[in-house]
């Protein structure tokens, strides 16, 4: 995941100098925020001269054309309308280049992105805009989620609210951008900063339940349903190589996964008739809690002799709530 740093939440240091602090610690992008001000593309051409990072401009405005004729002369890789501001259809000539994104607050739901589908990416902003240091609003995840899978193909942008722990989440959620300003200059320095927001070592406000896939969303077979077409349709509609096995009242049973598949295929090679699905069922998988914290559910994968690459969430009761898959980490990380 790119951090792009949120060039004027540093109110006490001149640009120039904001700018080579950010050049000297390899921050991926520069996000410069307009609120309705076409100054700011003095501060841009300023910028140009001072680095090659790339540039991640996101506008606030209810006339979106009268910065047309600014952004041809002075291009950005990234450009971002304010969805909620705008009047009218947002309409950019071909002659802007960059990639193109929509942004759109908490409350706004992401079928606003349905008119923009041509653009590149959504920008989802997770505190009030124009505001620094606010505190990431949950239901954000939630939003991700729902983006990712109505739009697979698509990048997400998260502005505000991203500390050491909710980058981690993000990462885990796919995000391919995520804009820090306070979080990133109010620490001791900027090069602390940025190795907590892509370092594992992180202090926990957030549960497993605000981010994790819930139940509804997971791939899931009732063990009375539990057969060996009615598993392989399950695992092949979830797309994650395994589903969960509950009873009639959601109580876990444990999951089966492609690779219980295999070895209960390969026990019964000589007669697969009488394969007995149930015997598949691993009933002790490594699973937390939806109660726990983010660093806890950190120890428990710490704690495992193999790679994890899902865990089953439960509730205290012991019932199935959902699933933290680690796919979308892993594919960030490579």
């Amino acid at each position: 995941m790119k951090i792009s740093a949120s060039i004027y939440s540093d109110k006490k240091r001149p640009l120039q100098e904001v700018i080579e602090d950010l050049v000297n610690h390899n921050v991926d992008l520069l996000h410069v925020d307009c609120n309705d001000d076409l100054s700011v593309f003095e501060d841009i051409q300023q910028i140009r001269t001072w680095c090659t990072i790339p540039i991640d401009l996101h506008i606030i405005t209810e006339d979106p054309a009268k910065y047309m004729d600014y952004l041809i002369k002075n291009p950005v890789e990234y450009v971002t309308f304010q969805y909620e501001n705008l009047k009218e259809p947002l309409l950019i000539p071909k002659e802007v280049t960059g990639r193109k994104g929509l942004a759109i607050i908490t409350p706004t739901d992401i079928s606003a992105f349905d008119e923009y589908a041509d653009f590149d990416f959504i920008l989802i902003m997770a505190t009030i805009p124009g505001q620094s240091g606010g505190v990431f609003d949950t239901w954000n995840f939630s939003k991700i989620r729902s983006f990712k899978k109505k739009y697979p193909a698509k990048s997400i942008h998260v502005d505000g609210g991203v500390n050491a722990e909710v980058s981690f989440i993000l990462r885990n959620l796919g995000v391919s951008s995520s804009v820090s300003g306070s979080y990133l200059f109010n620490a001791a320095s900027v090069g602390q900063a940025l190795m907590n927001l892509v370092t594992r070592d992180i202090d926990s406000q957030y549960l497993v339940q605000d981010f994790m896939t819930p139940l509804d969303e997971s791939p899931t077979i009732y063990e009375q349903d539990l057969n060996l077409e009615n598993l392989l349709k399950t695992i092949e509609v979830g797309q994650l190589g395994f589903c969960l096995v509950m009873d009639e009242n959601q109580q876990f049973k444990g999951l089966i996964s492609n690779a219980d598949i295999r070895r209960g295929l390969l026990r019964n090679l000589n007669n697969l008739n009488e394969i007995d699905v149930h015997s598949m069922i691993n009933s002790k998988p490594i699973t937390v809690l939806e109660t726990n914290s983010v660093n806890e559910m950190l120890k428990v994968i710490k704690k495992c002799p193999f790679s994890v690459m899902y865990l089953p969430v439960l509730t205290t009761a012991g019932k199935t709530a959902g699933i933290v898959t680690f796919v979308n980490l892993i594919k960030g990380e490579i």
